[in-house]
């Protein structure tokens, strides 16, 4: 069986709902309870999982980013994907498949 594909700015997210999370003081603790890890995110990728959370849409959530952050576009995009990769991998999320 092949790994799946990591997400695309085309792909929207959906928080799974083993993860739980906490903001403390700007950042968030995210915790997939089936496997018991935990996941730490800084200030803007707390930002990123709120977005996440409200749009689902990685497209979406750039646009928002673009327009919060000082950061050229590739940088922001990069990060982005990563993240959303990251998150995906540890349980976290998942592509809707309904929009994949």
């Amino acid at each position: 069986m092949s790994a799946p594909r990591p997400p695309a700015l085309s792909d929207r997210l959906i928080p799974s709902e083993d993860a739980v999370f906490r903001e403390l003081e700007g950042e968030t603790v995210l915790l997939n309870l089936e496997s018991g890890t935990y996941f730490g995110l800084n200030a803007v990728g707390t930002r990123i999982w709120s977005l996440i959370q409200d749009k689902g849409s990685l497209e979406t959530v750039l646009a928002a980013l673009r327009g919060e952050y000082d950061a050229p576009t590739e940088v922001l995009e990069r990060d982005l994907l990563r993240l959303a990769a990251e998150l995906c991998a540890k349980g976290l999320t998942r592509v809707d498949s309904a929009h994949a």
